[in-house]
């Protein structure tokens, strides 16, 4: 991560890597390495070492798409309720706290893919950064209730559409 940090500061090569982040060379050749096979750090520009910042462009496009932006009901409480890819807070309407809860389980799991629960809870967690009172326990506990989710043996899937 320092090596990545001291590359996105400005630092184009392994030395100037190796000095910013406040590693011995070996472990600045092999954070280098590691990042370069993620493609997360990028060389040959004439500038030297760079952040391939389209990778990680793509990976947020792919994460967790907004709320729908057109008009509405669904987008407005959406809106309301879902901010930046997280939860702000569970609505107390009951038929807003189900669109809620369906937009959630939508973005995060694809339908008929298995998850063990604790890749289920880390997927939740993420939702609850940033909620007042929510935690990733409630989440789940909501979509296996509305069969968004279902649990057998211990592995969660989400429905297939239809």
């Amino acid at each position: 991560m320092r090596a990545l940090a001291a590359v996105a500061l400005g630092a184009d090569g392994p030395e100037q890597v190796a000095e910013a982040a406040g590693l011995s060379a070996k472990d600045t050749a092999l954070a280098l390495l590691r990042l370069r096979e993620q493609g997360v750090v990028v060389d040959g520009t004439p500038d030297g070492l760079t952040v391939s910042y389209d990778l990680f462009r793509g990976l947020l496009r792919r994460g967790r798409p907004a709320p729908p932006t057109g008009g509405g009901p669904e987008a407005a409480v959406l809106a309301t309720f879902v901010r930046g890819g997280r939860l702000v807070r569970l609505p107390a309407q009951w038929t807003r706290k189900k669109l809620v809860l369906r937009h959630i389980a939508e973005q995060t799991f694809e339908p008929g893919a298995a998850y063990p629960e604790r890749v289920v809870n880390e997927r939740l967690r993420a939702w609850c950064e940033d909620s007042d009172g929510v935690d990733h326990v409630t989440l789940r506990r909501y979509l296996v209730d509305l069969h968004h989710l279902h649990r057998s043996e211990g592995v969660y899937r989400r429905p297939e559409a239809g």
